[in-house]
């Protein structure tokens, strides 16, 4: 499960811009196609911060939907995976403008 240190990596990135405070929220986005499953991670979550300035603190995921734009007729829309063709034109040729999200959006600190 890569879910673990991905969110040992989460809780490492918190601590360095916590200054030294007490985190009680933490924000993510996590994309449709970033290959992380969002419950994994908050499985994970209170493993990873036990014993650390991020001890009880709340887990917020946002979802970022997945969107692409068709090279050939410019046409926006949700993608359901990587390899989906345009629906208006039925090109291959699409441009991902979201959904491989993972970052830290927000913390709050004391």
């Amino acid at each position: 499960m890569h879910e673990m240190s991905i969110t040992q990596s989460v809780v490492d990135i918190c601590t360095q811009n916590a200054a030294g405070r007490r985190v009680t929220a933490v924000v993510l986005e996590i994309g449709e196609l970033s290959g992380v499953v969002p419950d994994a991670i908050e499985f994970c979550f209170e493993a990873c911060t036990r014993d650390t300035l991020l001890d009880g603190a709340r887990l917020l995921i946002e979802r970022v939907r997945a969107r692409g734009r068709c090279r050939d007729c410019k046409a926006e829309f949700a993608l359901s995976s990587h390899y989906a063709p345009c629906p208006a034109c039925s090109s291959f040729g699409v441009d991902l403008l979201s959904g491989e999200e993972l970052r830290v959006k927000e913390l709050e600190v004391e």
